[in-house]
C-alpha cells in the first residue's frame, strides 16, 4: 500500500492540517480506516492518536482510493472539535449505547359496557292503522293541489294527442 498526499492545508484556527490523499493498492482488498491513520502517521511523522480519516472512498475499476483526513495537534483538540460519530469510527471515542427504560406492563384500556340488545328494551307501542277509506284520499291527493278530479281544464290524454296533429291543407292536393 502506497500513500501519496496530494492537498496539505494548515488550519490554524482548528488547530489541525488537512490532508487530501491517494493510496494505491495493487493485489488487495481497499484499505480500512485502521491502515490509513497507521499509514498517514508515518508519511505526516505523527502519532497514530491525532490523525482522524474523515472518509475514503475506492475509484472503480483500478486498485486505488482517495480521501481526506485530519492531523490535530493533540488529542484533546481532536476531540472538541471533530463531530462524534467520525470520532467513534476512528476509534477514538466509545458508541454511545441507548439505555433502555424498564417497560411498563401496558395498561388495558378501561372496558365499555356493551349496549344491551334491542330485544331486552321494552318494545315500542305500535302505530295506528288508518282506516283504507283515509289512506286512499291521501293517494288521491296530491301535494300542493287539488286532486285530479276536481281540476277544471283536464281532458283525457287521447285527447290531447289529437290536438297535435296538424290538419291538412284546404288549398292542396286532395283526393288524389
Amino acid at each position: 500500500m502506497e500513500v501519496e498526499i496530494v492537498a496539505k492545508r494548515e488550519n490554524p484556527f482548528l488547530k489541525r492540517t488537512e490532508v487530501r490523499f491517494k493510496v494505491s493498492h495493487p493485489n488487495e482488498m481497499t484499505p480500512g480506516r485502521a491502515a490509513l491513520r497507521e499509514q498517514l502517521a508515518k508519511v505526516l511523522h505523527a502519532t497514530r492518536d491525532i490523525v482522524v480519516v474523515d472518509f475514503s472512498r475506492s475509484e472503480f475499476g483500478r486498485a486505488a482510493s482517495h480521501g481526506y483526513a485530519k492531523v490535530y495537534k493533540s488529542k484533546e483538540d481532536a476531540l472538541k472539535v471533530e463531530r462524534k460519530h467520525i470520532l467513534v469510527r476512528n476509534g477514538l471515542r466509545e458508541a454511545e449505547k441507548k439505555v433502555e427504560k424498564p417497560k411498563e406492563p401496558k395498561r388495558a384500556p378501561p372496558k365499555r359496557e356493551a349496549p344491551k340488545p334491542a330485544a331486552a328494551e321494552k318494545p315500542a307501542a305500535a302505530p295506528k292503522e288508518e282506516k283504507p277509506a283515509a289512506k286512499e284520499e291521501k293517494k288521491a291527493e296530491k301535494p300542493g293541489g287539488k286532486p285530479p278530479a276536481e281540476k277544471k281544464d283536464a281532458k283525457p290524454a287521447a285527447d290531447k294527442k289529437d290536438e297535435k296533429k296538424p290538419e291538412a291543407k284546404k288549398g292542396g292536393k286532395e283526393g288524389k
